[in-house]
């Protein structure tokens, strides 16, 4: 009997010299590279997606303090599975089998429905539209209310993203040229959670104009977020001398966590830079920010991609 990969099946999409891989498991984004040259900073198809690569985060992104949460007059109680900070953390479909429908050699759609269960009673349905085109990947969330009682829904998702250089070689953290275009970051606690709003005038965590990332350490939630006149705001990171990369997001996503990977293992800290579209912020079942709450029937839908450039 063949071994079964961790992440399940593996739908590949091609498009010129361009490659994406779509796991079964969490319906999520495992490997990205353009030209041969990588693009998303992934995962072997031997392991287990770490860390969240490129992992569909629902029906809440980041966490939620002590996994609990008041809602419909009800206090919830989730299971804690950040145990260092006493966080439920990235919501409850990442380790699930989706379903996947390919539309074509470079478009998939990834559904799952998350059924009401402890800590969370509700019965939502979630799809992702992979689609891989000349200006690059494009990914459609939605999330539909398919049970009988208004839910709480949060989207997001979590790419690791790499620039490359001239000389071919993927550039640190360090040397990345980054660009937020973001007015306002989120003050968190020693637990990650958010205690209030700070603007980022003035400050280290002004990324409004691209400069590189040093040695400042980000796990920034970032909002208030300028966008371009198609309505995206776009945050890039760039290689000096070399190619760049943009991920985009269109007016859902109200918020972006950018993650310069400090906490990971010696092999992977500060390796590449999450670029995080997010809904709403951390705690948002409870804070209430940016939190969606869907009606019967009702669905919610938003646009991200992500945009390489070659030198």
């Amino acid at each position: 009997m063949e071994a079964l990969a961790p992440s399940g099946r593996q739908v590949e999409l091609v498009h010129a010299d361009s490659s994406v891989t779509i796991t079964e498991v969490g319906g999520g984004l495992r490997e990205y590279t353009i030209g041969g040259a990588p693009v998303l900073d992934g995962y072997d198809v031997a392991t287990m997606a770490s860390r969240g690569r490129g992992q569909l985060l629902l029906p809440w992104p980041n966490r939620i303090a002590d996994g609990r949460y008041p809602f419909g007059g009800t206090t919830h109680q989730l299971p804690v599975n950040e145990v260092a900070l006493g966080n439920a953390s990235h919501g409850l479909t990442r380790w699930s089998a989706w379903e996947l429908e390919r539309l074509g050699p470079a478009a998939v759609r990834a559904s799952f429905i998350l059924r009401a269960q402890s800590g969370y009673p509700f019965t939502v349905g979630f799809a992702a539209e992979y689609r891989l085109a000349d200006d690059g990947l494009t990914v459609t969330m939605t999330a539909t209310n398919l049970g009988g009682q208004p839910a709480p829904v949060g989207m997001g998702a979590h790419p690791y993203l790499t620039a490359v250089g001239a000389d071919g070689a993927t550039v640190r953290a360090d040397d990345v040229e980054l660009t937020v275009p973001a007015a306002t970051r989120l003050e968190t606690d020693d637990r990650s959670i958010p205690t209030g709003a700070r603007a980022v005038a003035g400050e280290p965590f002004d990324f409004r104009r691209p400069r590189p990332v040093g040695s400042l350490a980000l796990d920034t939630c970032y909002t208030d977020l300028d966008r371009d006149p198609d309505g995206r705001a776009r945050v890039r990171l760039g290689a000096p001398g070399g190619g760049s990369v943009t991920v985009w997001m269109d007016e859902t996503w109200r918020y972006v966590q950018v993650f310069t990977g400090d906490t990971l293992g010696p092999q992977e800290r500060r390796r590449s830079i999450a670029v995080e579209p997010l809904t709403c912020p951390a705690n948002a079942f409870n804070s209430g920010d940016g939190l969606r709450v869907l009606e019967p029937a009702a669905s919610v839908g938003g646009t991200w991609g992500i945009h390489p450039t070659r030198a």
